[in-house]
């Protein structure tokens, strides 16, 4: 199977959109506060992750790996992402929770998060405060991601590893769980249909283009929090 990235002409950003999901209600703000962010995690309800896996296109090795989604506790709750540098092997220049695969030292998936959090934007664990997980997202690069959702204290400081990330900007979780704002798109490629999500989010006179497994993820956060 080939990546995405790889298919002759393939951009995300020019792909036909199929449309938006503004039919479905958009996640109550009382819901998106940090007290209610933790009582939701503490007593979940019943639920369905709506993308749990991508099409295969690797014959890698599956690897175990974990991301953090951060939502900064700002006086509009934020999630802060990352820009991937150009030159990584896998899904480079694109936007991305911090994380990265699991080592032998990690205790669990949490823990592989906040190393990895610490690592690429110097996010010090001192300053999260983990509220649970997310079911598991396994990528069309068979990567098996656990996402962990934790708040983060507004009065933290990035220092970026250059190596691997670029940028790291935040995004409003209002504009994240409106799905007014999820596009749908698909492609047909050698016999199979690739289906995915974008979020792009004007950031000044920049535009963001979230998607992937990044808007995967955060899709399957939607629907955790308006269930």
């Amino acid at each position: 199977m080939t990546p995405l990235a790889l298919i002759p002409n393939f951009d995300p950003l020019r792909m036909p959109v199929l449309g938006t999901d503004g039919h479905l209600a958009a996640v109550d703000g009382a819901r998106m506060t940090p007290a209610a962010l933790r009582q939701r995690f503490a007593a979940p309800p019943q639920w369905q992750a709506e993308v749990l896996v991508e099409k295969k296109f690797s014959n890698r090795q599956p690897t175990h790996a974990a991301v953090l989604v951060p939502v900064v506790m700002r006086d509009e709750p934020m999630v802060l992402l990352t820009q991937r540098t150009a030159h990584l092997s896998t899904h480079s220049g694109q936007i991305a929770f911090p994380g990265g695969k699991t080592d032998k030292t990690d205790a669990d998936a949490v823990a592989t998060a906040l190393r990895e959090a610490q690592e690429e934007v110097g996010l010090h664990a001192r300053h999260v405060q983990v509220l649970g997980t997310l079911p598991i997202y396994v990528t069309g690069t068979a990567f098996i991601v656990t996402p962990v959702v934790a708040l983060v204290e507004p009065g933290h400081q990035l220092t970026l590893n250059a190596g691997e990330v670029a940028e790291a900007f935040e995004v409003p979780l209002a504009y994240l769980m409106n799905p007014a704002h999820h596009r749908r798109h698909a492609l047909d490629w050698e016999g199979v249909r690739r289906e995915w999500f974008s979020m792009p989010w004007q950031d000044g006179a920049q535009q963001r283009f979230i998607w992937g497994a990044t808007a995967g993820m955060l899709r399957n956060l939607y629907r955790f929090l308006s269930a």
